[in-house]
């Protein structure tokens, strides 16, 4: 199984490096002529997500609201896939969960799936249901930007350290699964917050195709060469 899972995650190389281009390309689309035409959105969610940022660089961090996150997300992610939540237990700075199943998916979804991000997403589509959200919509902009950066921050740090949900999977393979799933994330946080459509990410990832290609392409003949 290790074996197969490095495999997998060598295979997967190539796909960091298109979404990679995707995300690239995405913010040739969106970048403004002047910082007037940057759109207030785009000014809330990076706004948010400075924010953090400097809270999390300057003041104490608060390790156990991550370790409950990581710890709600792995029983979110067993749920979803069929397994039943035994027991969760959350300390000050460490954690754990029992599933009566597991998988990759399971296992990394903390490193790629921003728990507190999503419920503000949720919460404002549910309360949209009985109030007009539009005056807010640059408020609930900021707090994705600020809990995707909290997601963000908490899990650089993390994986700079050992841990046992990446060893269970496999380095290589964990690192691009999880590299893979928040790029995509961005890219997601660019048509929320720009102009950009679903079709122009879709273009753009073909472009990111295409270009990998031809870079392969490339490549390939200076080693036949």
């Amino acid at each position: 199984m290790r074996l197969a899972r490095f495999l997998i995650g060598a295979l997967l190389l190539p796909v960091c490096w298109i979404v990679s281009l995707t995300v690239s390309e995405l913010m040739v689309l969106v970048q403004p002529v002047s910082t007037s035409a940057i759109p207030l959105s785009a000014f809330a969610f990076c706004g948010g997500f400075l924010l953090w940022v400097f809270i999390f660089l300057v003041l104490p961090r608060p390790v156990r609201t991550y370790v409950l996150a990581h710890e709600l997300t792995h029983a979110l992610w067993g749920v979803l896939r069929g397994a039943r939540v035994k027991n969760i237990r959350v300390a000050k700075d460490q954690g754990s969960v029992t599933l009566t199943k597991s998988d990759f998916l399971i296992t990394l979804a903390p490193y790629f799936f921003p728990l507190y991000t999503f419920i503000v997403i949720v919460a404002y589509y549910i309360l949209s249901i009985f109030i007009a959200m539009h005056p807010y919509e640059l408020i609930w902009l900021g707090l994705i930007g600020f809990t995707w950066g909290f997601h963000f921050c908490f899990t650089i740090t993390t994986l700079m350290q050992t841990q046992s949900d990446i060893k269970e999977c496999g380095y290589l393979f964990s690192y691009t699964i999880i590299y893979i799933f928040n790029v995509l994330g961005i890219t997601l946080w660019v048509v929320l917050v720009s102009d950009v459509a679903l079709g122009d990410m879709m273009g753009a990832f073909s472009d990111g195709i295409s270009r990998f290609m031809e870079q392969y392409r490339y490549l390939s003949d200076v080693f036949k060469g």
